[in-house]
């Protein structure tokens, strides 16, 4: 974001969308450039901003936590039916699949669930993590086929595949001594409405539920009603007939706009920014974590020995499902 005045500029922070980086030893390059010139930097993670999921945990934590003890499972899930551009489906070049794709979003959203407004991030810390992934449609050969024809034929997963659905149980250490879990799973392979996010906080006598496509509008359009495919409805959107959900603002309900005020609004008044660069990296450092232990077939400590140098199987393209 900048101030412009006569064609000039004077930068006052850089924030960035996620993931930081497509691996550990790229993302703590990143923080090094931008620390080594002293500029503010923030790490974009609209989820945790959307307002029905703000509202729920601040409400949770104020009357449920305080009243019967803190929360103790989280669960977080982001599905569609796969990227629009060719270069997501890359694994080589995107670093992955899904799971580097999209849990970035839900790994982080289960930490901030479980972590008390009052208290800093890393008052909830990962301690060890269990992952699978799994090529579930994309590389069947009818849809493999299908999927060359539409992003190019550098995209083969008969030969060269990335995960299209991938689950992760995080075990987090918490500073009142407890251990709390966070669920997620991220999905290209999902056939609804379009784009679902969702998300649960469990606590000892409360819970919490979002589902983006609990939206409160739905339309509906007959067989005869036939006009172009579009996403006017709702992102990544599947059918143009029958009852759908609509979402109407999107950009407000999957965390957007609050999350641009609030960037903006931390660069222009020199103020710490809820989420820096710093927490990118960690996200990055639990997805790979993540990737080894989908590989390794075993539950591995966080942070993973080895996980500085990790490049996953996807991305170096010998991935075999």
């Amino acid at each position: 974001m900048s101030t412009i005045e006569r064609g000039k500029g004077t930068l006052k922070g850089v924030a960035c969308e996620k993931p930081l980086a497509r691996n550990v030893a790229e993302a703590k390059r990143v923080v090094e450039l931008v620390t080594k010139v002293g500029l503010a930097h923030g790490y974009l993670e609209n989820q945790v901003f959307a307002p029905q999921v703000e509202a729920g945990r601040t409400l949770l934590w104020a009357r449920g936590a305080k009243l019967t003890g803190r929360p103790y499972l989280a669960r977080a899930a982001e599905e569609h039916s796969g990227p629009h551009a060719p270069w997501f489906w890359h694994g080589a070049l995107q670093g992955g699949g899904v799971l580097n794709d999209m849990m970035c979003h839900s790994s982080l959203l289960v930490q901030h669930l479980l972590t008390d407004p009052a208290k800093p991030r890393t008052s909830v810390r990962p301690s060890r993590i269990t992952a699978h992934i799994a090529s579930l449609k994309w590389s069947r050969p009818e849809y493999s086929k299908k999927l060359s024809e539409t992003m190019g034929k550098d995209v083969n997963y008969a030969q060269s595949p990335s995960e299209d659905y991938a689950s992760v149980v995080i075990e987090f250490a918490t500073d009142d001594g407890h251990r709390v879990l966070g669920e997620a799973t991220t999905s290209w392979s999902f056939v609804g409405a379009g784009l679902r996010l969702s998300a649960e906080l469990l606590g000892p006598e409360y819970s919490l539920s979002w589902n983006s496509l609990d939206s409160g509008l739905k339309l509906f359009f007959s067989r005869e009603v036939q006009g172009r495919a579009g996403e006017d409805l709702v992102e990544k959107q599947n059918a143009e007939v029958g009852q759908m959900p609509v979402v109407a603002n999107e950009a407000a309900a999957y965390g957007y706009e609050a999350e641009d005020r609030h960037f903006v609004q931390a660069f222009l008044h020199k103020q710490p920014p809820a989420l820096t660069f710093d927490d990118g990296l960690q996200v990055v450092k639990v997805l790979m974590t993540a990737y080894m232990s989908a590989e390794q077939g075993r539950t591995i400590d966080f942070p993973a020995a080895g996980v500085e140098t990790f490049v996953p199987a996807v991305a170096k393209g010998t991935w075999k499902p």
